[in-house]
C-alpha cells in the first residue's frame, strides 16, 4: 500500500522508503522525452508506476535538463490539463514539478498535494506564499545557476556544506513565507550544477544534509555522472547504477527517491530493508 503525504513527510523519523515516480509531460526530457506527451500515454504510465509500488507520482511539463529551454506557464498548463486530474483520481500523492506559481496553482486545484520546485522557491516569488496558504507539501533542491546554464562550469569549495547551507536559507525563507517547515522536503540537486565529484560527494554526505531535521529526497535516477562512472551512454541502461546511487544515500539517512524505473528501485529497497532490519534484531541480542 503506498504512503499517505504524512507518512512521507515524516518517513525521516520513521525509516519509511519512499519511492517518486518521474512522469515527464514533456518532448525533450533528457531520458523520456516525448514518450508520455500524449494524454493516453502519460495516464498509462502513471498507473504503471503506482502498479510497480510508487508512493507519489511526480509529474512536470518542463524540462530541466542541462541546455533545456524555459517553457511558459501557458504551455504547462496545457501539457498538464487533462492529464493531471486523471493522476490525482489514482489516490496517490501527486506531486507538481514545476518552478511556476501559476502552474502550481493549477495543479495544486486539481489535486496535487505536493510542489516539486527545482528554483527552492527562488524564480517566482509568488509560489512560497502559495504553498503556505494551501497547506502543500513542498520540496526545496538546490541548484546553482539556471538549467540551461548549470553545467558549464560548477565550482564549490565544500560542495556538501554549501549545498546544506543553501538548503538551511531556503528552509528559513519557506518559513517566513508562511510555510510550515514541517511539510518541507530538501533536495541536494544531483546533476543540478554539479561535475560528477560533487555528485559522489553529496551521495557520500547525506547524512549531513539529514542534519536538516526534514526528508531527504535523492533524484539521481538514470543521471549522467552514473554514465561517466560506468561509460554506459544510454541513459535506459543506467538502472543498476541508479539502484547503487539510491542505496548509498539510504544508507546515509536519505528516505524519499525520486525514479523513472520504480519497480526495480522499489524491489532493491524492499530487500536492503529486509536485511538491515534482521541485522538490526540480531544485534539487539548480542
Amino acid at each position: 500500500m503506498g504512503a499517505t503525504l504524512d507518512e512521507i513527510l515524516n518517513s525521516h523519523r520513521t525509516g519509511r522508503v519512499v519511492v517518486m515516480g518521474i512522469l515527464n509531460v514533456t518532448p525533450d526530457s533528457f531520458s523520456d522525452g516525448g514518450r508520455f506527451l500524449a494524454v493516453e500515454a502519460a495516464i498509462a504510465r502513471a498507473r504503471a508506476m503506482l502498479d510497480e509500488g510508487a508512493d507519489v507520482i511526480d509529474v512536470g511539463a518542463e524540462s530541466t535538463r542541462p541546455g533545456s529551454q524555459r517553457v511558459g506557464a501557458d504551455e504547462q498548463i496545457a501539457r498538464l490539463r487533462e492529464v493531471l486530474p486523471a493522476v490525482t483520481a489514482s489516490g496517490a500523492p501527486t506531486s507538481i514539478d514545476t518552478t511556476s506559481s501559476r502552474v502550481a496553482a493549477f495543479a495544486l486545484d486539481a489535486g496535487a498535494a505536493m510542489i516539486n520546485d527545482v528554483s527552492a522557491g527562488r524564480e517566482d516569488p509568488d509560489l512560497l506564499p502559495l504553498a503556505a496558504s494551501h497547506s502543500a507539501a513542498l520540496v526545496l533542491m538546490h541548484m546553482l545557476g539556471q538549467p540551461k546554464t548549470m553545467q558549464a562550469d560548477p565550482q564549490y569549495d565544500d560542495v556538501v556544506a554549501e549545498v546544506r547551507g543553501f538548503l538551511a536559507e531556503r528552509l528559513a525563507a519557506a518559513a517566513s513565507a508562511g510555510v510550515d517547515v514541517e511539510k518541507c522536503i530538501v533536495d541536494p540537486g544531483i546533476g543540478f550544477g554539479k561535475r560528477l565529484e560533487h555528485n559522489v560527494s553529496l551521495l557520500a554526505g547525506t547524512s549531513e544534509l539529514c542534519g536538516l531535521g526534514r526528508p531527504v529526497l535523492i533524484g539521481a535516477s538514470r543521471k549522467r555522472f552514473i554514465g561517466q562512472l560506468t561509460g554506459q551512454d544510454d541513459p535506459d541502461q543506467r538502472v543498476p547504477g541508479t539502484i547503487a546511487a539510491c542505496l548509498a544515500a539510504w544508507r546515509q539517512g536519505a528516505t524519499i527517491f525520486r525514479v523513472h524505473d520504480v519497480g526495480a528501485v522499489a524491489q532493491a529497497m524492499t530487500v536492503a530493508q529486509a536485511i538491515e532490519k534482521r541485522n538490526a534484531s540480531e544485534n539487539s541480542y548480542a
